[in-house]
Parts: structure tokens; sequence; C-alpha cells
């Protein structure tokens, strides 16, 4: 058997990139994006992307560099996917709520040689190259491309290429280069940087290839989906669903932003069967006006960042959405674990089902493993459901690693696995169900309190829309748990002493929270994670709640802030600023 050698015939390397030209030979005239009054199929997709990565190749784009781009979920969002792998380039989509100086950053640790740039971004592109610019006569500023509406074409440049001129310049029978190694690079993604500066995660041909086939056959997603991007493709390349789509012949609908009344029409209209989203996607579906009435077919959604309350997802799934819980990190290509339903759990009550599919579930199919361990012995700890360790990954769908970060390298990857940072349990099922982020464990008294456990009980609350839970001083306990609220907007206002009552009747006493602050909003960024760093921030300046001595039945004024809220403490003043992040 050894004298079988590998031949073109029989090994060739894999990438996500090869999902198009399949689709223009198998599903060429299907729809392929609709965009507004936009519709392309993938025989005129194939075209388009064949054109602008031959453009690039005329720009001097040579393998290995890296092309970045600053747009919302628009058709050349998507087929700069695939366009710029063919030219051999390394494709790197940018967070578009990023400020000047982090935009400049991350063009700056990429050395992007080509930026192009949404017409609704190119103040905020602007002054990251005059940021970029003044940094000393060394740097490397990019050629710069401007993308303009196809739907409603604005006139707006940066500079004097635009990219449909690209395209149309471009020859779509022009010889590209081939890959010839699946461990070159596909994309370069740089972490949100909740908890620490971001980092710049590489990935690779071969790893977003086995992902994108590892969430298709997951998640079920058959023949001729019908995709809604409510997830930013910037993120982690969309979970790979970009590519993804191109292999099940699907159509991308594309909205460039993810308001309610957007979501509901483009369902309706274009009978959307999949999305993907994070939770904060959940609390905006269920305030807008569509969520008076069930979907008239239901729509699959695909979840994750922090774990949906079960409270949440009951609501969600009541309209019309079957919801799938995932958990990942960019460092993963997306999602690692996802929660595989079983049918007898179909006859549970919907609270029970809503409970369960907030686990993360087993490891995708790109993984080798996934685990939970004791951090300092690297042992796999018991399947009780109880005992905490850090959840560990390996396999395929893993990043390269962080580009020109050999420090951040040695830490992530130890023993065989990638360390991943959170805190999770694991099953007597082997389900594993991540706890927290390890920053984000409050030691109480020796004792550790998950803040996603105080979370899920704040969600229950009739009159909480949204909550979060940090660490805050304690004279005597060290830390103790504190809480933010954001009231519904139907529920006529929540006080302090409401939501202490409710959780000292529904959790242990060491785990209720010290203080309950009523915000307007809680801080988050792009991809709809809780900016904790920031809650913490202002937490660490906070003092517990005295518990007041007052006749059975009666309130206390509940600390408030944001929209014109009462505030009966001096301490909570600078609170204020919370509401407005």
């Amino acid at each position: 058997m050894d004298q079988l050698p590998k031949r073109p015939a029989n090994h060739v390397p894999l990438s996500p990139v090869e999902f198009l030209p399949r689709a223009n030979a198998v599903y060429g005239d299907r729809a392929s994006v609709i965009y507004g009054r936009v519709r392309f199929t993938w025989r005129q997709t194939y075209a388009r992307c064949r054109r602008l990565a031959s453009s690039l190749l005329s720009l001097g784009v040579r393998r290995g560099d890296v092309v970045s781009v600053l747009a919302p979920n628009v058709p050349a969002m998507y087929e700069m996917h695939f366009a710029v792998p063919m030219a051999g380039a390394v494709l790197n989509t940018i967070n578009t709520r990023l400020d000047a100086a982090a935009v400049a950053t991350i063009l700056r640790h990429s050395k992007a040689k080509l930026f192009f740039v949404d017409y609704d971004f190119v103040r905020l592109a602007g002054d990251a190259l005059r940021l970029l610019a003044s940094a000393g006569a060394n740097t490397h500023l990019p050629l710069v491309a401007v993308i303009d509406d196809l739907d409603a074409p604005t006139g707006v440049r940066l500079g004097e290429l635009e990219y449909e001129g690209l395209v149309a310049h471009g020859d779509p029978n022009a010889e590209l280069p081939q890959l010839a190694d699946e461990w070159d690079a596909v994309t370069l993604n740089y972490t949100s940087g909740t908890t620490s500066a971001p980092k710049g995660v590489v990935y690779s041909h071969r790893g977003a290839y086995l992902s994108t086939t590892s969430l298709l056959l997951q998640w079920g997603v058959g023949t001729e989906p019908v995709y809604l991007w409510t997830l930013p493709m910037f993120h982690c390349n969309g979970w790979t669903f970009t590519w993804g789509m191109a292999a099940r012949g699907g159509v991308n609908v594309c909205i460039r932003d993810a308001r309610p009344a957007d979501i509901y029409r483009a369902i309706a209209r274009h009978r959307v069967t999949h999305m993907c989203c994070a939770p904060v996607i959940f609390s905006i579906l269920l305030e807008g006006d569509g969520a008076s009435k069930n979907l008239e077919a239901p729509v699959h959604v695909l979840t994750g960042g922090a774990p949906p309350p079960a409270a949440l997802l009951e609501r969600v799934e009541r309209i019309g959405f079957r919801v799938t819980h995932a958990y990942g990190l960019t460092e993963a290509t997306g999602p690692a674990l996802a929660c595989e339903w079983r049918d007898q759990w179909d006859r549970l009550p919907l609270p029970e089902r809503a409970r369960l599919k907030a686990r993360q579930g087993v490891s995708v199919l790109s993984l080798a493993d996934a685990d939970v361990k004791n951090a300092d012995t690297m042992e796999s700890v018991p399947r009780d459901g109880k005992t905490v360790g850090e959840i560990v990954l390996r396999g395929s769908s893993v990043m390269k690693g962080y580009l020109n970060n050999p420090k951040a390298n040695e830490e992530a990857f130890k023993g065989g696995w990638f360390l991943t940072g959170d805190v999770g349990v694991v099953h007597e099922d082997g389900y594993i169900e991540i706890k927290d982020r390890s920053k984000d464990v409050i030691i109480s008294g020796g004792e550790n309190i998950c803040s996603k456990e105080v979370e899920e009980v704040l969600f229950r609350h009739p009159a909480v829309a949204d909550a979060a839970v940090v660490a805050m001083p304690h004279p005597r306990w060290g830390e103790t748990p504190c809480a933010f609220v954001v009231a519904r907007g139907d529920a006529g206002g929540v006080t302090e002493d409401d939501v202490l009552v409710f959780c000292s009747n529904r959790m242990a006493r060491f785990m209720v929270p010290k203080k309950v602050v009523v915000v307007g909003a809680l801080p988050r960024n792009a991809l709809g994670k809780v900016e904790k760093v920031k809650l913490r921030e202002v937490a660490r300046k906070l003092a517990p709640t005295v518990p007041a001595q007052k006749p059975k039945g009666k309130t206390t004024t509940s600390t408030t802030t944001g929209l014109g809220g009462r505030r009966d403490d001096q301490q909570v003043a600078h609170v204020m600023a919370v509401s407005r992040l």
C-alpha cells in the first residue's frame, strides 16, 4: 500500500473556494444573491468573482498579500470571500463598529495591500488612513477602493478605484493562481477584544473547508436554502456560511442592517429558511412589529455567543423560530460545539426544551475532540454537570495561529490542545455546557459563582428585557455579583428591591446580587457580545446595597440610570455613561 502515491487525480488541496465553480456548474441558473432590487445567479456570481480576482492581480496583489474590507452584508462583501483567495491573497474582514484607531491598528498589523471600503464607512476609513499615515515614513499605506451601493449608487469615492469598475474591467477568462497547499491562509480575522487587545487569527483553506461542510451537515442544511444575512460576514467569515451557501446552491439575502422591520420583511418576501445571529438579535426580533404574530413557516436559526437565557429561547420559539445553539470563538473558525437535538426531547415541555437548547452540546465534526479539563493538571473533569474546568479543543478547524504573536500562540496551545479560556462542565450524556469566561467567574468568599447562572434567573423576571452580571468588590467576601438590568418597555419599569427579592427566592443566598443597577441598554460590541470589561469598570466603583429595613410589602426606589430614571445614591452617577454605550 505504501507504493500508492498521491496523484493530481486523487489528492486535491481542500478549499472552500472550490464550492463556487461547482455552484456555477450545478446551480448556474439559480439565484445566488439578492440585495434590494439586485439579483444575481450563481453563474453571474462566479463570473463576477473571477473578474474581480483578475483585477486584483493586475493591481499587484500576490500570494499571501492581505486584502482588507470594511463593509456591511452587501454583495461585494460576499463576493470577496471567493475573489480574494482566487487571486491567492488573504481576506481580512474588519468589524464595521470599530473606531478609526482600531481600524488603523488592523491595517498596520495586517500590512494590508488593498483596502475596500463601503460608501457608508468612507469617513471612518479616511480617519483610519490619516492615523496610519501619521505613524511614520516607514508605514505602508494600502490602495483604497470604494464599494458603492449596487441598488442605489451614491457616487461617494475615496481615491480613484471603485469596486464595480474593478469587476467590469476584470477578465473572467484570466488564468488564476492554483492553490498548492491547503495549509495556506485563506482569511485573517481579528478577535473582538472584549477581554484583551484584539489578535489576528489566521484560518487555513483546509480548516475553512472542513468547518463549512461540518456545519452544513450538523445543522441539517439541505439544497436550495434561503439564507438571511443577519450575522455580520466580518464575524468569522459569517461562521463559514459565506462558502456554505455556494456548497448548497442557496440564496444569500443581504441586508445592510439587522433592523426588525428589515428582517421580518425579508423573511416574508423571500421565504427565508435559515439565518444565524447572536442572542441579542432575539431581543430585537421580540421588540419588532412582526413579533405580534407567528411566522408563516419556521425559520431555522443558529445562534452563538453567550448562552441565550432559556426564557428568551422559549419566547422566540413560540413565534416560529427554530433555534439551535452553538458555542464557538474566532480561533475555532466559528462554532465549535453544537447542541445536537434528540428526538425524545421533543416530548418535553417548551421551557425544558429551551433549557436544553441553551446547552452548547457536542463537538462539531471538523474537530477531533473537545473536552473540559482542569487547567493546572490537564485532567478531564468528571461528567457530573457540576465540576467546572476549561473548555479545550483540538482539530482541523482550530486556527493556524495568531499573526505575528508567538507569545499568544504559546499560551493558547498546550499539551496538544487549544485552550479557549472558557469555563464549562460536562453532563452525564457527554454534552458540554459553557458556564462563563474564565475572567467572568466571580469568587465570593471562596465560592465560585458563574455569572451565566445568575443571568438565567434575571431573565425569568417578567419586567427584565436584558441582563448582565459581573463581579464587584465586597468588604467581607472579596467579590460579589453586581447585576445590570434593562427593563422591558411594556412592563412599567423594574426596581432594585423587586429584582433582589426575585433572586432571593430562586437561588442560593451567596449567589444573589448585592447590587442591581437599571440601565437604558447594556454595552455591546458589533458581534452582540456584552462588553463586561466596561461593566466591571462601573461595578468597581459601586458599593453593595444595604438591605432596607422596611415594612413587609413595600419597596424602595431602585437605582436607575439612563432614560431619566431616579438616582438615590450618588455613587452610581457615573453609571449614566453605560446607557449611552
